[in-house]
């Protein structure tokens, strides 16, 4: 078997000791150019040495270094020679066990502190001013570093906000490099790896690409491949990496359950069957849908019926082609990581829990496992998929569904796709530089008493809910334009029978959730 592109590259190593921003730092060094993976904090130095990194990255933790139970890493792993980098935990844990010392301290530091350099000449801050802006999120920290290491830069709490031991290739800091908060992060991060380092950044969407299609050959060989087809950005991105790769050989089912948005069943049929001419299986589901859903309030049977309706209909369609061996899924890095559970190896439980008929099987491909949801709209990009499709926002897997309160019906879905539209159409066109993370309508299960021309009516509101959000753990409520929100309430009540009102939700996450149900 040939030898992966990533593979061949210069890795570096994430060791993960429970740190919130772990996958963060996986994902600025690729946005180095660099390709990373995360593993767990208790990897040998044996199994370090097999894979050969290029560099290691120590992550932050919640846990003070004296926690019992607290995470421990080999310590031979800082004898071998790699370059080190450690962030907070990191750091602590590096200074301890190589004889410095962290004593407990009641003062702690967190959020932004100002940086002040003492060693101009230390390469890691060699572009970071004398005083910058860090994101600190400490109670322990190093008060004597190791012998042969020196201190290169403090705080007005902390004494030891970094340090190195160049000739070990040690380096670290107490703050956290990776978050935007920290000023020169960034640069910070590409230093280490560029020039301490020396790793050449050569991780591009090409070369994913050009690696993927030629793993997806050597496994497939002469087999078919099928996909399910959702028009979402990460199913959208494996057809087309899979059509590149297998061409005629691939088949998508895409089984449209009535719940997406308006004129999306259409969009994927042009994109995928038109422009890309895969041979697409267009399953229309709606009625079969309603069908099961009448009556249906409670959120959580309203997602169990769509997703075991999803596979029936799917598999349904399946087993009428012939000489299909392998089914593809859309996988993403995160998906790896989070279910690892210290292995960062099992892919998460619904990926493997595939319901396949009794006597149906398929081999499972993954082209984009290791992959981040940024890089997989990078790809998909870089294979001609429409903008719509790259940076569609994100949608549950059950659709409108989930944003209709109570029972589903046709006409609250035709109601919520027009009044859904028009929310999106009007936040796009304002939005230009894409700084809302998530915008939509919903429609509760309540009516209201209101007034139109002379006459009183009793209709149905619209909730709107646009949110802010790094990565959708946690999320703000977004500060439209007043003139905003007048436009789309007033477009909403003039352009879609049934709405006599308009609201705008102002709830955080947490406590609330991005999506209502």
């Amino acid at each position: 078997m040939s030898v992966s592109y990533h593979e061949q590259q210069p890795t570096v190593l994430v060791l993960d000791f429970g740190a919130q921003y772990a996958q963060l730092i996986a994902r600025r060094v690729r946005e180095a150019r660099v390709y990373s993976e995360i593993v767990p904090f208790d990897i040998s130095a044996k199994e370090v040495e097999r894979r050969a990194p290029a560099a290691l990255i120590l992550s932050g933790g919640p846990a003070s270094v004296y926690a019992e139970g607290a995470p421990r890493m080999d310590r031979r792993i800082l004898e071998m020679g790699v370059p080190i980098l450690g962030f907070c935990y990191g750091m602590q844990l590096m200074a301890l066990e190589l004889g410095g010392e962290v004593p407990r301290t009641d003062i702690g530091e967190y959020g932004f502190a100002e940086l002040e350099v003492t060693a101009p000449a230390c390469r890691l801050f060699e572009d970071v001013p004398e005083r910058s802006q860090v994101w600190m999120s400490h109670r322990d920290s190093v008060g004597t570093v190791p012998d042969g290491f020196s201190v290169t830069a403090r705080t007005a709490i902390t004494q030891v906000a970094a340090m190195e031991d160049p000739q070990r290739k040690l380096y670290a800091t107490q703050f956290h490099p990776e978050v935007a908060h920290t000023e020169f992060g960034q640069d910070i991060i590409k230093r280490f790896l560029h020039d301490i380092a020396g790793i050449p950044p050569v991780w591009t969407m090409v070369n994913i690409i050009d690696e993927t299609v030629e793993q997806v050959r050597e496994q497939v060989g002469e087999g078919r491949v099928i996909c399910g087809l959702s028009g979402g950005v990460d199913s959208s991105v494996v057809a087309a990496l899979l059509h590149r790769a297998t061409g005629d050989r691939l088949t998508c089912v895409f089984v449209d359950h009535g719940m997406l948005r308006l004129d999306e069943a259409d969009q994927v049929v042009r994109t995928f069957r038109d422009q890309f001419h895969i041979d697409l299986v267009h399953v229309d589901a709606e009625e079969r849908y309603l069908s099961l859903l009448a009556g249906v309030t409670d959120p959580e049977e309203k997602r169990r019926i769509i997703g075991e309706e999803f596979w029936k209909v799917f598999f349904e369609e399946a087993t009428r082609l012939e000489g299909v061996t392998w089914l593809a899924q859309g996988t993403l890095y995160p998906d790896v990581i989070e279910s690892g559970n210290k292995t960062a190896a099992k892919i998460k439980s619904h990926h493997n829990l595939i319901p396949f008929p009794e006597g149906v099987h398929f081999d499972l491909i993954e082209p984009l496992k290791a992959l981040f949801k940024d890089e997989v709209r990078a790809v998909g990009a870089e294979l001609g998929l429409p903008d719509e499709i790259v940076h569609r926002q994100p949608f549950p897997g059950p659709g409108l569904a989930v944003r209709i309160i109570g029972e589903i019906t046709h006409e609250k879905l035709e109601i919520l796709r027009r009044a859904d539209a028009i929310v999106r159409e009007e936040i796009s066109a304002w939005d230009r530089d894409r700084a809302v993370w998530q915008y939509f309508a919903v429609l509760p299960d309540i009516r209201s008493v209101g007034v139109m021309g002379d006459e009183r009516t009793y209709g149905r509101p619209i909730i709107i809910r646009a949110v802010t959000s790094a990565d959708a753990m946690t999320a703000d409520w977004a500060r439209l334009p007043h003139e905003l929100l007048a436009r789309m309430s007033n477009r909403i009540i003039n352009e879609v029978d049934g709405i006599n009102r308009v609201a705008y939700d102002i709830t955080s996450k947490p406590p609330g959730t991005i999506e209502w149900e």
